[in-house]
């Protein structure tokens, strides 16, 4: 995810497991039949139920006391250790943008011990598993996979064993939030009224993983999507969402601006592109502040500005370039329109030409990530019931951008966040940080919320 801060928004609950133990190289999760991993395209279930009986009845209308069961399974001292130890290995062992391939691995090893199917790959790292009756509805619920190129600051048994490469964004957290949800929605398997999907993705944060999936087929038959982000300024298990607009779609601009090389000292003799590229900065500002509605938030910032390094003369180039941010498709793509413009013409007026790239076929254009109203309302009923209504929020938007997006634009989506914030461990950190670290009691509670918005959307919408 690009982020920006958030505002802070209720004090940390209480969790009942606060199992803080080192992951033990020979635990393993005894309720489970070990198989040997494999890379084949699917993989089918060999028996029912093969992570142990539920501890709820049937739940044919779901209740409060169905959501007490489901964390009461996540919470479980074994699971709670099951789900540090893996969120630990991918930590320490952390693959950029569609170079996960030991973290996929890992991936279909504990798929393949809970005889949980799958196809893989997708979007060359990632895969696709289901569980439930195989029929309709379909569901999913969606993790992404990737770290950062960031030397990972933070002294603990478990930092990055990779130089330069760290998860500073909680995708550790999200891959183990969902193989732990995976775990629960087998052993409720025969509860399900439908399938539940999930995706584990690459590359969210090289902006075209989520569309790669879609490519794949990451998307067939199903009719509404979920997912989480960790989230530093909420306190550890609390969980936020927002209906309509969460998360700004963002894209990024680079102008060349050509003139005519010349001395300084005479710029009668130049076409001065310094001067066209300082004109275009200028106007650049009247496209928020002129054109927009004030209700309706939008950015457009210049953040680099390059013409040489020679005092004595003007140069024949000038290379300008910054982002825009927006809450709707229709500002979005206006604010790219009204930024090529802008630049053309300004250049023009100094008798210079402009040429604008928009990075759109390295697809680093997010659209805005848009809660659908039903999806969002799915989201607060099951967080309510799952942590109580004082420690779900309604948050604000904010102008990072996440590649979610582009499933929202294709089915109906529910994007929520949950706190890892804890001031006595040092989890206060912004993603992106070096010193990024999560509080991982939040675990358990990440897999329930997934399980529970998957199993219960079934119950509801069958």
């Amino acid at each position: 995810m690009l982020f920006n801060s958030i505002i802070p928004f209720a004090e940390p609950i209480t969790t009942t497991e606060n199992d803080r133990s080192f992951f033990d190289p020979s635990y393993t999760t005894t309720s489970l039949t070990a198989n040997k991993p494999s890379d084949s395209v699917s993989h089918k279930n060999r028996s029912q139920g093969a992570t142990g009986s539920p501890l709820s009845s049937e739940c044919e209308v779901w209740t409060k006391a169905c959501s007490e069961a489901v964390l009461g399974l996540a919470k479980r001292p074994e699971n709670v250790k099951w789900l540090k130890s893996l969120r630990r290995k991918i930590h320490a062992n952390p693959e950029l943008a569609f170079e996960e391939f030991e973290t996929s691995k890992l991936i279909r090893h504990e798929l393949d011990r809970m005889e949980v199917m799958y196809k893989y790959p997708l979007a060359k790292t990632g895969l696709r598993a289901w569980i439930g009756t195989g029929s309709a509805p379909f569901v999913a619920i969606r993790a992404d996979m990737d770290a950062l190129p960031i030397q990972e600051a933070v002294e603990w048994e478990h930092k990055s064993k990779v130089a330069g490469k760290m998860h500073a964004c909680g995708h550790d957290a999200h891959v183990a939030m969902l193989i732990g949800a995976a775990k629960i929605l087998k052993s409720r398997e025969h509860l399900l009224k439908g399938t539940v999907i999930l995706l584990f993705q690459p590359a969210e944060e090289a902006g075209n993983g989520a569309k790669r999936m879609i490519g794949d087929g990451a998307l067939e038959n199903v009719e509404a999507i979920f997912a989480v982000h960790v989230s530093h300024e909420h306190p550890t298990a609390i969980i936020g969402s927002r209906p309509g607009p969460l998360l700004a779609g963002c894209g990024f601009f680079r102008a060349v601006i050509s003139g005519k090389r010349g001395p300084a000292g005479n710029p009668h003799h130049s076409v001065d592109p310094i001067l066209a590229a300082s004109a275009a900065v200028i106007s650049l500002q009247g496209i928020v502040s002129r054109e927009a509605n004030p209700l309706d938030s939008q950015v457009v910032s210049v953040t680099s500005f390059n013409g040489g390094n020679n005092l004595d003369m003007i140069p024949d180039t000038v290379v300008l370039g910054g982002t825009f941010r927006a809450f709707s498709n229709t500002s979005f793509y206006q604010l790219l329109q009204r930024i090529e413009e802008v630049i053309v013409e300004q250049a023009s007026v100094y008798r210079c030409s402009a040429m604008v790239d928009f990075f759109e076929k390295e697809n680093t254009i997010y659209p805005p990530t848009v809660n659908d109203e039903k999806m969002y309302e799915h989201v607060r009923k099951v967080a309510i019931d799952l942590v109580g209504p004082t420690n779900f929020r309604v948050v604000p938007p904010m102008m990072g951008a996440e590649d979610f997006s582009f499933y929202s634009e294709v089915v109906p989506a529910g994007f929520f966040y949950i706190g890892i914030r804890n001031e006595t461990l040092g989890s206060t950190h912004t993603g992106h940080s070096p010193f990024f670290m999560i509080d991982e009691d939040v675990l358990p509670i990440g897999a329930a919320a997934h399980a529970s918005i998957a199993e219960r959307y079934l119950i509801e919408q069958g």
